[in-house]
């Protein structure tokens, strides 16, 4: 089975007019799917553009945390408005990248806590009216946005670069959402994410690049690239003691499983 890259910013200007190729290349080393999700609402044509243009990638559409403090009540409508258009679209499969980030300095301050949490909200609620799952930035805010998803509950999602603890990933997945995990468990230092990745249940686990950040030990401090995908399963594989194969076929159908519109592709033979 074709690997599932759950999260990749292929429009991201670090792969500046290779995002194509790169798409191209990925598939040829076995990622069968790339999950591109958009970050504000200037990005949501670029990201349904090249989905379509690409043989292997999907897109999702939301207003990401780290934009919040530029963007405006009208984005929110822009997006429920794309949302409908997009329902029609195969190749629209999520609501995403929505989330909270308590990292930044500014970010943190009470005022933009609070608007995170109010996009945050409206993004859930848009996500419920269309049934579809979440893409959700969890950066220092596990506990928060784990609440906001209980009180306004989508369908299921995905919590990107999980790095919570266990009772915060049973949480997750009381939910019907799945654990991404991607370039930073492949670094041995990451004792407490190579744990989880290690010892939660196998199906609740997906794998992501997060391209062109979040890279892998081996390519740190470089571009990430969805083409990494193989190999960061693979290390995947070897922490649990499992073939890569089995690895490549559960967390493909995981993903399958919590982003139920993603469209059914194959590799090249």
């Amino acid at each position: 089975m074709p690997w599932i890259d759950t999260h990749c910013h292929l429009d991201a200007r670090e792969f500046g007019s290779e995002s194509l190729q790169v798409a191209v290349r990925a598939q040829q080393q076995g990622v069968g799917m790339i999950v591109i999700p958009a970050v504000e609402r200037a990005n949501f044509s670029i990201v349904r553009e090249l989905a379509a243009a690409a043989p292997n990638a999907c897109y999702a559409l939301g207003i990401h945390p780290i934009y919040v403090p530029h963007a405006t009540e009208d984005d929110l409508i822009a997006l429920r408005e794309a949302v409908q258009a997009a329902m029609a679209d195969p190749r629209f499969v999520a609501i995403g990248e929505i989330g909270l980030d308590f990292f930044i300095p500014m970010l943190c301050e009470p005022a933009m806590r609070a608007r995170q949490e109010h996009f945050l909200r409206e993004q859930l609620r848009i996500a419920r009216d269309f049934d579809l799952p979440v893409l959700t930035h969890v950066r220092r805010s596990q506990d928060i946005v784990l609440k906001h998803a209980r009180q306004i509950r989508p369908n299921g999602g995905i919590a990107h670069a999980f790095n919570g603890s266990f009772q915060q990933a049973q949480g997750y997945i009381d939910l019907g959402f799945k654990l991404g995990f991607g370039g930073a468990m492949t670094f041995t230092r990451a004792l407490q994410i190579r744990r989880m990745a290690t010892d939660l249940p196998l199906e609740a686990i997906v794998l992501e690049t997060d391209a062109p950040d979040i890279s892998p030990s081996w390519v740190h401090p470089g571009r990430n690239s969805p083409e990494e995908l193989p190999r960061i399963g693979a290390v995947l594989a070897q922490l649990r003691g499992l073939d890569i194969a089995q690895v490549a076929a559960a967390t493909s159908a995981n993903a399958r499983a919590v982003l139920p519109r993603l469209p059914l592709m194959e590799t090249p033979s």
